[in-house]
C-alpha cells in the first residue's frame, strides 16, 4: 500500500462530507451534521483562498484522511478537519504524522507562526497526538478572537511554529 498526499478542492467536496461526516456521527457521536460545516461544500473559498489550504490522504483513489488550514491573519492559522480512516489510523502507516507535516510545511512557507485548534475533550487519541505534536492546551479565553470556533469544540491547543 502506497499512501500518497495532494491538495485537494471543491471536486472533492463529496468524498471528504462522506469521509468525515460517519466519523464525527456514528464513530465519535458528535452532535454535528453539514449545516454547522458548509465550509465542505465550499473548501477552495473558506480553505485556499485566504492562505490555508485543504489537504488529503489517498490510498490509490480513496480518500483515506483529511486535514485542513483556515488562515484567519497573517501569521496565524486555525487547523481543521483532520481525519482518518479507522482502519489507517496508527504509527504504522504515519498518516496522521504525514498530514499534519504537510500542513505546518504549508504554515511556514506562508509565514505562520501559530497554529491553534479545537477538538472534543472525549477524543483522547487525538489529544494525545496534538499534545505528542507539540501543541500545548489552551483555555478558551486565551484563543485569539479572529480565531474560528466550531461549536461542538470545547479543548483547545495552540502550537507555535
Amino acid at each position: 500500500m502506497i499512501i500518497t498526499y495532494k491538495p485537494i478542492g471543491d471536486a472533492y467536496s463529496e468524498e471528504v462530507i462522506n469521509l468525515i461526516l460517519p466519523i464525527q456521527q456514528q464513530e465519535f457521536n458528535v452532535n454535528i451534521n453539514l449545516e454547522a460545516q458548509k465550509d465542505l461544500l465550499a473548501i477552495e473559498k473558506h480553505y485556499q483562498q485566504s492562505g490555508g489550504g485543504f489537504w488529503g490522504a489517498f490510498d490509490g483513489d480513496k480518500l483515506v484522511g483529511t486535514i485542513a488550514l483556515i488562515t484567519y491573519s497573517a501569521d496565524a492559522g486555525a487547523l481543521r478537519k483532520m481525519f482518518v480512516r479507522r482502519e489507517y489510523r496508527g504509527k504504522e502507516l504515519g498518516i496522521a504524522n504525514a498530514l499534519l507535516d504537510t500542513l505546518l510545511e504549508h504554515a511556514t512557507s506562508k509565514g505562520i507562526r501559530d497554529i491553534y485548534l479545537g477538538t472534543v475533550n472525549f477524543l483522547h487519541a487525538a489529544r494525545r497526538f496534538y499534545e505528542k505534536k507539540g501543541f500545548d492546551e489552551i483555555a478558551a479565553d486565551n484563543l485569539p478572537a479572529a480565531f474560528p470556533r466550531m461549536a461542538a469544540d470545547d479543548v483547545f491547543y495552540h502550537l507555535h511554529c
